[in-house]
This record gives structure tokens, C-alpha cells and sequence, in this order.
């Protein structure tokens, strides 16, 4: 038993009945943890990218460096680091948050590549027209570059969506209650691993294919076309 549910072991339907709810309980941390792991992505990263962009050397380095350095380690140590290290120094963050955040600046990295290329796809046609027109360098970033972008950027950004999902099991080193710690512990007291796991990544396989149905469908819906200024 766990969270108050009793497992029916008498048989395979039966087992697989009697666990889902406490799965489906693992299933929301994970999608928790998905979606905020991949807003921050989203706008640390775009914050990466702005950087990066930056004329002077003293802004764009140093940004370069960060996103070199979360690409090149592995998520385990930044998970560990955040969880274990910072708390010696006075920073102490709740399991979930830890990983939400590790899984966040990880693929910020990433996600500023995709900004990067993106902004750079949009012609520079563009640009010169918001300076004819007298637009301030934000302003023609935020309401002419960017919404050209996004569109651009939809699919590579779908597919870190996907890896991020897939992702979040490592945060059952830090506790985290998600989806497949949970088999993992129905696994360990029934000794029956083979149902949890494969109902696990079933789950999986529904959600990555959800997720990849939204992207396509954004991706078609949102134009891709400059826009004119007025």
C-alpha cells in the first residue's frame, strides 16, 4: 500500500487497476514538472539569446560561457549541485522546484540556439524597415523580430519539450515523486516490476505523441510570413 491505495496482486488486470490511481498521481508531478521546467527553458533562454546578441563583449562572453558550461555538463551533476551544494551556502529549494530548475537551465542553453538561429532566419529587410520607421532597437526586437521568430522556432522547440518530459525520471534522485519513482516503489514492495514500468512508459508513449500532435498543429497554424509594418 501506498498513499492509502491496497494493490490487488491476484492477477495482471487486476494489479494494473489497483495501481493506476497512484500512478496517475505521479503522472501530474510529471507533467508539473514538465511544464515548468520548459517555461523556464523558454524564457531564461531567450534571456541567453538576448545576451548573447549583445555588441559588447563584457555582456555577450560571459552569457556564452553560462550556456557552454550547462550544455556541457551532464543534468545529474547541475541536479545535484542545486540539491545538495546549495543548501550548504544558505540556499535551500523544495525537491520539486530543484528540478524543475535544473531541468529549466539545462535546456535554457539549448532553447537560446534555437532563439538565436530563429532571430537570425528573420530577413534583415526587416530590421531596416523598423529603423526607417524609427523604431528603438527593443521595440523592434519585441514586436517585429520576435513574433517573426517563434514560428520559425516551433518544431526544435517541440522536440525540447519531448526531451524535457523525458527527462524529469532523473529528478527521482532528488526525491521527487514523480511518475516512474512511483513504479519503481510498487516495483520494490510487490515485486512485480514488469506491469508498473510498462504501464509507465505507455503513459509515456500517449504523452510524447499528444505533445507532438500540438506541435504540429501550432506549427501549421502559425504563419511564418513577415509582417508588414504600419
Amino acid at each position: 500500500m501506498l498513499f492509502g491505495i491496497a494493490w490487488d496482486t491476484s492477477s495482471g488486470w487486476a494489479f494494473a487497476i489497483s495501481i493506476l490511481p497512484i500512478l496517475l498521481r505521479g503522472l501530474v508531478v510529471t507533467i508539473q514538472a514538465t511544464v515548468v521546467g520548459f517555461f523556464i527553458a523558454l524564457v531564461v533562454g531567450l534571456v541567453w539569446a538576448a545576451l548573447k546578441a549583445a555588441p559588447l563583449r563584457i555582456v555577450s562572453w560571459p552569457a556564452a560561457i553560462v550556456t557552454e558550461f550547462l550544455r556541457d555538463t551532464p543534468l545529474l551533476i547541475q541536479l545535484f549541485f542545486l540539491y545538495y551544494v546549495l543548501p550548504e551556502y544558505g540556499i535551500v529549494l523544495p525537491a520539486f522546484m530543484t528540478g524543475a530548475l535544473a531541468l529549466g537551465l539545462q535546456y535554457s542553453a539549448y532553447t537560446s540556439e534555437v532563439y538565436r538561429a530563429g532571430i537570425e532566419a528573420v530577413p534583415r529587410g526587416q530590421h531596416e524597415a523598423a529603423r526607417a520607421l524609427n523604431l528603438k532597437g527593443m521595440r523592434t526586437f519585441t514586436h517585429i523580430v520576435l513574433p517573426q521568430a517563434v514560428p520559425r522556432i516551433i518544431p526544435a522547440m517541440g522536440n525540447y519539450l519531448v526531451s524535457i518530459m523525458k527527462d524529469v525520471p532523473l529528478l527521482s534522485v532528488v526525491t521527487v515523486l514523480e511518475m516512474l519513482n512511483v513504479a519503481r516503489i510498487i516495483g520494490d514492495r510487490t515485486f512485480n516490476y514488469l506491469i508498473p514500468l510498462s504501464m509507465v512508459g505507455g503513459i509515456y508513449l500517449i504523452m510524447t505523441l499528444i505533445a507532438s500532435a500540438g506541435v504540429r498543429f501550432l506549427d501549421m497554424r502559425l504563419p511564418k510570413r513577415g509582417i508588414p509594418l504600419k
